[in-house]
């Protein structure tokens, strides 16, 4: 079988994942074929590395280099899956090396993991298999390196997201930064769907983030509510849709953005506003088939005609002559959108347009999934009260809904817990603690005395309690001062402050 990535004539190789990428299963039965031991393994890594290599030194079409570094990245995924090591040129596996049994689940994890964005549902008690899920989107690692560059830029410590790898894979973040360093401003750009009147903690997590990059690089944001979306997909009518929108930017509001800084918009107040947003849907709409939505969104001929349409809605905010009060006629602004991962096939199909209509490609910023209360296997949900704390919850209602539904990694008793640890992995009180808690050595701790049987179950949910009641109080404390006038505010077109 031959492993080539095939790409329609005008597509960009990141574009449609399922469609024109090849698939994590298919590159694994090309490339894993008769590398059986770690040894065969490493020599098929060191030769892909090798014609990599040859293709960039005769300077081989994009496409072709591409999918020959997709592949490389599928071999060194195997590498590290059958050996626990990563690839390092010139160590190969020692002849004793004992190969890794990550058991049925962590074999299968990639085929059951489910990622759109509408669904994420994996088998995977530790959640889904982001390295792999960066293999099959063709994204690059948030790693080290990068983590240390946006610190030397900023001038700031990375947030705890960047340090702990809730932010893990990202699209041209270098290249940002590189324009930031020659005093060339972004703007960043992220959305809610508002789906009910109520967001649950998971949903503060993007916009936690985006507020520390519009703090720390000084920047303007915009903030698409999708009201139109929901009607499109939920049984709503159009008016609650708005009404959860209003709702949902004074959580948002609540969170702490600057005024002077930040607009929030509902696309069913701003498409009928705004010719110049309206212009680039339609821009758009015209570079993208029906093909094209089916393969990358699971579009059917069942599907109403508004569905098919929403993704150029939800991409046109990465291009900055879509706010014209704010950017004027500049359409060379470049944009940064913070989101999690399973909105990144809308901007893999914007990112593969945008040369097409003489704009630059919005730069990603991707975090992992929060988990609902019940484990990993999926996301946290608004339609489910008892897979969420929600931003409206008491304190006495997040102490029972932890104590009662957060999945558990400890042992099934008190002696057998104190002999054999917990498994911190799968425990959702400490996946939630690495997204709330802020000192790195304390959570440390928490990790190790839990994983040595120190820490029993009931203490650590009992740590994240302390830790989530006051966040969410004082969260409904700000809530309180968000005033229906300083929404208005927030969401009228107008000129913001900043230096481009």
């Amino acid at each position: 079988m031959s492993c080539q990535l095939h790409v329609s004539s005008q597509s960009d190789v990141e574009t449609f994942c399922d469609c024109y990428l090849v698939s994590v299963k298919t590159m694994t039965d090309c490339q894993g074929e008769g590398a059986g031991t770690p040894m065969e393994l490493y020599e098929k890594v060191n030769a892909q590395g090798d014609r990599v290599r040859s293709l960039k030194t005769v300077k081989a079409e994009k496409p072709e280099i591409d999918a020959a570094v997709q592949q490389l990245l599928k071999l060194k995924m195997d590498y590290k899956t059958m050996t626990g090591q990563d690839y390092t040129p010139g160590r190969p596996p020692s002849d004793d090396m004992v190969v890794v049994d990550n058991g049925p689940s962590a074999g299968a994890a990639d085929d059951d993991d489910t990622v759109d964005p509408w669904n994420v549902a994996t088998s995977n008690a530790k959640g889904v298999d982001y390295d792999k899920l960066i293999v099959k989107f063709g994204s690059s690692k948030v790693d080290q390196e990068l983590v240390d560059r946006i610190e030397k830029v900023s001038g700031q410590r990375a947030h705890r997201f960047l340090r702990r790898g809730v932010f893990f894979s990202h699209r041209d973040m270098h290249q940002v930064l590189d324009a930031y360093e020659k005093q060339k401003s972004f703007y960043l750009y992220t959305g809610r769907g508002p789906s009910s009147e109520s967001m649950h903690v998971g949903h503060l997590i993007p916009f936690i983030f985006t507020k520390w990059l519009q703090d720390v690089f000084d920047i303007p944001l915009v903030v698409q509510l999708t009201d139109d979306e929901k009607y499109l997909w939920k049984d709503l009518t159009l008016e609650q849709c708005h009404k959860f929108a209003v709702e949902n930017a004074k959580d948002i509001i609540a969170c702490g953005f600057d005024v002077n800084k930040t607009f929030i918009f509902s696309d069913l107040d701003y498409m009928g506003a705004s010719p110049e947003f309206y212009r680039n849907v339609v821009k758009i709409q015209k570079h993208v088939t029906f093909n094209q939505v089916k393969g990358i969104f699971g579009f059917n001929d069942s599907d109403c005609i508004g569905k098919i349409s929403f993704p150029a809605i939800q991409a046109a905010p990465s291009f900055s002559n879509s706010f014209p009060q704010i950017f004027g006629g500049k359409k060379d602004v470049q944009c940064l959108i913070p989101c999690a991962i399973d909105q990144d096939p809308y901007f893999r199909m914007t990112r593969d347009v945008a040369p097409r209509i003489g704009y630059p490609k919005p730069a990603l910023l991707h975090s992992t999934f929060f988990p609902a209360l019940q484990g990993a296997q999926t996301k946290m949900s608004a339609s489910d009260a008892n897979s969420s704390i929600f931003l409206t919850d008491t304190p006495k209602q997040i102490k029972n809904k932890i104590n009662k539904h957060a999945f558990s990694g400890g042992k099934d008793t008190v002696e057998e817990h104190r002999q054999f640890g917990g498994n911190a992995e799968v425990d959702v009180s400490f996946m939630y603690l690495t997204f709330f808690l802020e000192d790195d050595e304390q959570l440390e701790k928490i990790r190790q005395d839990y994983s040595s049987g120190a820490l029993l179950t009931g203490e650590l949910k009992k740590i994240l309690i302390e830790t989530l009641q006051p966040l969410i109080v004082q969260h409904q404390e700000r809530r309180k001062q968000v005033t229906d006038e300083t929404a208005r505010q927030f969401m009228t077109p107008r000129p913001l402050n900043f230096n481009l």
